[in-house]
């Protein structure tokens, strides 16, 4: 399994599969998996690729989760070797897609192979769910498979995401939930005019910048023993005419709150209409929600991941709800338990992203620990 968790990671480093473009990538899994008898089902929802493959029958399924694509490699003459020329240095993998998350799809494939080996009959259904749009607009990937399996009446009882969990060493952090994330993208209107006859016109700017402060320093909520307090940023500003004399008749902004269970969706919106309409705005706005936070507490997942990183990797995991979303906001509100677990995140979307070359064999030994745990009858 060492070398098959390494060679798999380095082929799938040297598929260029840029969001949606899977580069057969999910081709190359199936065929791998179909050889052990895995069912596979290539799911395409418009240009995205999907793939969903079990082995076994019944419950309880557990199911590894991930994606295929990576972001953009930016100039690759900045890169010490090429992005997708899978390279050995200094003890690392270097690639675009290594840590996020190549290594853990390597790594659930090789550790799903080596288990139906060692336990042919094994009770329960082992899935591999792996998209290709995690890293892009997230609408036809991870979110469209569950509602294809709600269709089929299939329900995952467990969830492994490889998102790169890690902080130091491999293992250290394992993420059991995410905190939710509300996107708003407003438009501020006014009245376009000279700056030398501000009585003629209406500032925009002037009108925004007080709401703007108030909503950045309230308080939203103190967070919980799970999550950190909700957070309010803006993102983006547009507005003027590039003309100094100009008073701009509309400013453009984007913010984003993340938010913990202490707050809905509706009471965020609500609180932040509230602010707009005390400081007489004359605006419009259009509200995305990226996800619901989500928590998997203490249980039979949580327990086996902590044991298998102990026992595997020498280190018992903090459990944490930090950082941005994942395709785990999607699983979760099923009633699955979902934990995620994969390699150091600090090379993460950078320049010469890499993880250690021991790293792909670790996790794959991990993941194998963990399925014995949930599933194995020895």
């Amino acid at each position: 399994m060492i070398e098959e968790t390494l060679e798999l990671t380095r082929e799938l480093i040297s598929r260029a599969s840029v969001t949606p473009d899977d580069q057969g990538c999910q081709q190359l899994i199936c065929e791998r998996l179909q050889a052990l008898a895995f069912d596979c089902q290539h799911l395409r929802f418009e240009d995205v690729d999907n793939l969903w493959a079990t082995h076994g029958s019944g419950s309880p399924l557990f199911v590894f989760a991930g994606h295929t694509d990576v972001v953009p490699t930016g100039p690759e003459s900045d890169w010490t070797s090429p992005p997708f020329v899978p390279t050995d240095r200094d003890g690392n993998l270097y690639g675009r897609g290594s840590a996020d998350m190549k290594t853990s799809i390597a790594a659930s494939v090789t550790s799903a192979e080596q288990f139906v080996k060692e336990n042919p009959d094994h009770p329960g259904t082992i899935g591999l769910l792996i998209t290709s749009d995690e890293e892009g607009p997230s609408i036809n990937g991870t979110v469209k498979v569950m509602q294809w399996l709600k269709e089929q009446s299939i329900k995952i009882d467990y969830c492994i995401v490889g998102e790169p969990s890690s902080v130091k060493q491999m293992g250290d952090t394992v993420k059991v939930g995410r905190r939710g994330s509300l996107n708003g993208y407003m438009t501020i209107h006014g009245k376009q005019g000279h700056v030398a006859y501000p009585h003629l016109a209406d500032n925009p700017f002037h009108r925004a910048l007080p709401a703007l402060n108030e909503l950045a320093e309230i308080e939203w909520d103190q967070g919980n023993e799970f999550f950190p307090p909700t957070s309010f940023q803006i993102s983006n500003i547009y507005s003027g005419t590039g003309a100094e004399n100009v008073i701009p008749g509309s400013v453009e902004l984007k913010f984003n709150f993340r938010f913990s269970s202490e707050l809905t969706e509706d009471e965020l919106k609500q609180r932040s209409i509230t602010v707009f309409e005390k400081h007489k705005l004359n605006y419009s706005i259009d509200w995305r929600l990226s996800g619901n936070p989500f928590l998997t507490k203490k249980g039979a997942l949580v327990d086996a991941v902590t044991i298998a990183c102990t026992e595997t990797l020498g280190v018992t995991p903090e459990l944490s709800t930090s950082g941005g979303t994942s395709d785990g906001r999607f699983i979760a509100p099923t009633g699955t338990e979902v934990v995620e677990l994969g390699p150091c995140n600090a090379s993460i979307h950078q320049i010469d992203e890499h993880v250690k070359l021991t790293d792909p064999v670790q996790l794959a030994k991990t993941y194998q620990r963990i399925l014995q745990l949930i599933l194995s009858t020895k």
